[in-house]
């Protein structure tokens, strides 16, 4: 599989609709593509607040592990260029794929903080379309953060 490929028949590009909290220690995201959406839940509400800070380009002060991976990409020189999330074994998993000198896909990876890095780079998240719903009329009640 290669990188650059634009067009990939079993995902399909996603933005973050809303970012909340569905209980103090628990949050949950939104993601939408026209008239399908994608809720994730069951992620730490740490995870939220770094999330809902890169959306809002407060990127000053990542997690450690994102200024890592931050200067693991500098000194390799690769730059992190999309996130694709599916499902698997009832978790949400994410393939990082790496795009310069060398093309790298690191697979399996936690959804949530794939997902932040996403947010934290302003890249393309992708979700396994069988994974997207018709939007309902009611949604959940999740206190939105963004």
């Amino acid at each position: 599989m290669k990188i650059d490929e634009q067009f990939d028949t079993d995902y399909e590009t996603v933005k973050i609709k809303h970012v909340g909290l569905i209980d103090p220690l628990t949050g949950g995201i939104v993601f939408q593509n026209h008239d399908m959406q994608f809720k994730m839940t069951g992620f730490s509400s740490e995870i939220v607040k770094f999330i809902v800070d890169f959306l809002h380009e407060k990127r000053e002060d990542p997690p450690t592990i994102y200024r890592l991976v931050e200067q693991i990409c500098e000194e390799t020189e690769i730059l992190l260029v999309k996130v694709k999330i599916y499902e698997s074994g009832g978790t949400f998993r994410a393939n990082l794929y790496f795009t310069g000198k060398r093309n790298l896909i690191f697979r399996n990876f936690r959804a949530s903080d794939a997902i932040a890095l996403a947010t934290y780079y302003n890249i393309p998240i992708l979700v396994k379309k069988s994974l997207l719903q018709k939007i309902p009329n009611e949604h959940k009640k999740m206190h939105a953060l963004y």
